[in-house]
């Protein structure tokens, strides 16, 4: 049996999980960028929120990001864990094996509802972007009957 973290050590996502893919270094210099993101998952369990890697233009990786937690969520905890990104068909590159971190979002057992966090991304090169996440939890906010 394998464990998560056993899990994490190598991530294959295709294009689906690409809007959650911030890459790359021949990106533009934008400073101070916010991105909203969403994602859902169950109670108590790990609900992946982003993959970050950074992918030059001959598909070799350059340094990781650093990645902080600038609002926290208020009813669950954001972890990121390292990983091995297998990736077909990104960009240029048709095949690729980079590092990269995978970032994940756990809410308490019993929350049902919508969490939001927002955490910076700040790559070697000087971009910064900003990401505010949007949790959606068991089957949300309940909708009143009128």
């Amino acid at each position: 049996m394998r464990s998560h973290t056993d899990t994490c050590r190598d991530v294959r996502f295709g294009l689906a999980l690409a809007s959650f893919l911030v890459a790359a270094s021949n990106a533009s210099g934008a400073l101070g960028q916010t991105i909203s993101r969403a994602a859902k998952g169950e109670p108590g369990k790990d609900i992946r929120v982003g993959v970050f890697v950074n992918v030059k233009q001959d598909c070799t990786s350059g340094p990781l990001p650093t990645i902080r937690l600038v609002d926290k969520p208020a009813n669950g905890t954001v972890t990121v864990k390292s990983a091995k990104i297998n990736a077909k068909n990104y960009k240029q590159c048709l095949a690729m094996e980079v590092p990269g971190y995978v970032a994940f979002y756990k809410s308490e057992p019993t929350f049902n509802g919508v969490d939001t966090f927002t955490i910076e991304i700040r790559y070697p090169e000087g971009r910064t972007e900003m990401q505010k996440l949007n949790v959606t939890v068991g089957k949300g906010p309940q909708e009143r009957q009128i």
